[in-house]
Formats: structure tokens, C-alpha cells, sequence
């Protein structure tokens, strides 16, 4: 029995305001993953075949190895240049959210969005969904919005509109959200839905090169030396964590996704079952936490980052300097944690 089956009464909703709206927008969180651009476009590429006025908005640009996806060079993506455009929902008569667990996620689009009359639906897979939307659909038990989304396309009239578009998109923001299932997804249903996929005949091992091996030459120099330079181990503790400085990124000439899925590296390190990454931004520490088992980031970052997101993968934030991060940290590793952390087994 698939997730969605909890859901037939919001999808019949769903499916009814989606018949009746001529003009809808589809938006993402600000710095979007694999997956929020992914449910994005494959919703986007399922309505625009019903004749349907249909926009993707992306509140912030968004990584090279992701512009590739089918439907990426219609998004609007906002910049500097089109973040004081007040004009971006005008006339839009639905919005659906994905991939977003709060209003504040929409970013600069958040005020807009807030005045806007638009029926508004959600389809998301974080926990603590807030109630921003007027209809939701929303459950942790899915490995990603884009397990979601194939299964609202599946059980709706959109189901006549999977094509190879759709259902790529779909799976890369499944290989990416699941680590290349490499995380906590052990649902049944995601393998279902893969599996439906696959009939479509997609060419997984280009998507997966175009995601994971189309790096430019300085981000694998920076990898290179942030392994080497960056990197701190507590092996008694099973953790590890990096940290990047200002100066790291302007030697290394960073571009926007660059740093993506360095909180993994530590990963590799045997015994290490807790890895964060810190990266000094131009008024806050971005932080990422990474965990293998039952250890829960999201508990870690909502409490001491200002965070959240899954049990094992989660992001965060601090208003102090980069030093003081990582100081936080490993106390809160050698204290508070330091038991669970020694004696944890994976």
C-alpha cells in the first residue's frame, strides 16, 4: 500500500482546485537540493502538458550540476536583479509548495506569497510542517518530495502525463535526497516507486555522472584541501566535523553548490558516525550535520543550531564567529553527547 493512500481526501482536493486553476506556480526553499528542484520541475513538466499556465520560482539560485534537469532554463530563478519584483505571483490563480516545512523557506518570495489569494497546496517530507498552506500533504515516512510528488502525479488526473521529463526529474531528486540511497530510506514504497520508474527506461548512470561527476577542476582542488587542511577527528568521540573560511572560499573561487555534500567526506573515516560541516558566510556560519543509525541530527541542530530537518541529515545556522562554532561543538560533542557518542554502535 503506498503513503499517499492516508491522503485520499487532500488529493481529491488537490486534484479538483488543480482542474479549476488556469495560472499555478510552483516554488521551492531558498538554496534548493537535488530534491527541491526535482519535485519542482517534475510536477512542472507534468501540468504544462494539461495546457495549464505553470511556473517554477526559485527564491535563490541554485547548483551547476542541477541546471541540466528538463525544464531548469524556464525556471525564474530570483537574483539581484529580480528580488525587488513584486510582480512574480501576480495573477496566479494556485501556488504549491514543495519540498518546504515553513513560510519563512520561500525566502525573498515570503512576503509576496503571504498576500497572495492564490489557493495554496504543499507536498513536503520534513517533519514539523507548519500550517502555511490551505491544504497539505506531508509525511517523514518518504524518502523525498519527489517520492511524493510521483505518487500525487500517480493518483490524480496527472497520471496521464508521466513522460521521461517527469520521471527524471523525479529520480535524481530521489538519488540525491537519499544519498544515493545510502541514508535512512528503507521504506519499501521508495523502492516502488523506482522501480516504476525505471520501466520509463531512464538513463540512470548519466544522471548520476551529471549529478555527482561534472564538478569543475577548482572544486575538486578544494575538496582536495579542505580533507587535508580542514578536517578535525575525534575518533573517541566517533565524530568529525570541517569548517571553510571566507578566505577558503575566494582562494578556491567557490560557486554556489560547491561545497555540497562535503559534511559526507568525514563519512568515510571507519568508526566515524557523526560528521558537521561549518562554512563561514558573509554574516553567519552555515552549519550541516550528517549521522549513520538512529543518532538524530535534527534534535542536535533544532536545539543547538537554530535547525532541523531528518534524523540523519540536517542543516543549521550561527550568528557567532567561525572559531566559536567549532568550539560550541566539540564541547557539545566531549560534554552533553560525549556518552551516546562512545558508547553508540552502527
Amino acid at each position: 500500500m503506498s503513503i499517499i493512500s492516508a491522503f485520499v481526501k487532500e488529493l481529491a482536493i488537490f486534484s479538483d482546485k488543480l482542474k479549476m486553476s488556469e495560472n499555478i506556480v510552483i516554488i521551492h526553499h531558498y538554496n534548493p537540493d537535488g530534491d527541491a528542484i526535482g519535485s519542482s520541475l517534475g510536477l512542472y513538466n507534468a501540468i504544462k502538458q494539461t495546457g495549464k499556465s505553470v511556473k517554477v520560482i526559485s527564491p535563490t539560485f541554485f547548483p551547476d550540476n542541477l541546471k541540466w534537469m528538463p525544464g531548469a532554463k524556464e525556471m525564474k530563478v530570483i537574483g539581484k536583479k529580480t528580488q525587488d519584483d513584486q510582480t512574480l505571483l501576480d495573477g496566479a490563480d494556485m501556488i504549491i509548495c514543495v519540498d518546504m516545512n515553513a513560510k519563512k523557506r520561500a525566502g525573498v518570495i515570503q512576503p509576496q506569497f503571504e498576500k497572495s489569494t492564490a489557493y495554496k497546496a504543499l507536498f513536503d517530507h520534513h517533519p514539523f510542517v507548519e500550517k502555511f498552506t490551505d491544504i497539505a500533504i506531508a509525511d517523514t515516512k518518504y524518502s523525498s518530495t519527489c517520492e511524493l510528488i510521483f505518487e500525487v502525479i500517480e493518483n490524480t488526473f496527472l497520471n496521464q502525463y508521466f513522460n521521461m521529463d517527469v520521471v527524471t526529474c523525479l529520480y535524481t531528486g530521489i538519488l540525491t535526497d537519499t544519498g544515493s540511497f545510502e541514508y535512512s530510506s528503507s521504506n519499501p514504497n521508495l523502492f516502488r516507486v523506482v522501480g516504476k520508474i525505471m520501466e520509463f527506461g531512464i538513463e540512470k548512470n548519466k544522471i548520476y555522472n551529471r549529478l555527482f561527476n561534472a564538478w569543475s577542476e577548482d572544486r575538486i582542488r578544494f575538496m582536495g584541501f579542505v580533507t587535508c587542511s580542514r578536517m578535525v577527528v575525534m575518533q573517541e568521540y566517533k565524530t568529525a566535523y570541517i569548517y571553510i573560511t571566507a578566505e577558503d572560499r575566494k582562494r578556491f573561487r567557490e560557486k554556489f553548490g560547491d561545497t555540497e555534500n562535503f559534511v559526507n567526506i568525514p563519512m568515510q573515516i571507519n568508526g566515524i558516525v557523526f560528521t558537521a560541516i561549518f562554512i563561514e558566510r558573509d554574516n553567519f556560519i552555515k552549519a550541516s550535520f550528517r549521522s549513520k543509525g538512529t543518532f538524530d541530527v535534527n534534535s542536535f541542530s533544532a536545539k543547538h543550531f537554530n535547525g532541523g530537518g531528518h534524523v540523519n541529515a540536517s542543516g543549521g545556522e550561527a550568528y557567532i564567529p567561525l572559531n566559536e562554532a567549532c568550539k560550541k561543538f566539540e564541547e557539545l560533542v566531549k560534554g552533553e553527547y560525549a556518552e551516546e557518542l562512545k558508547n553508540y554502535i552502527y
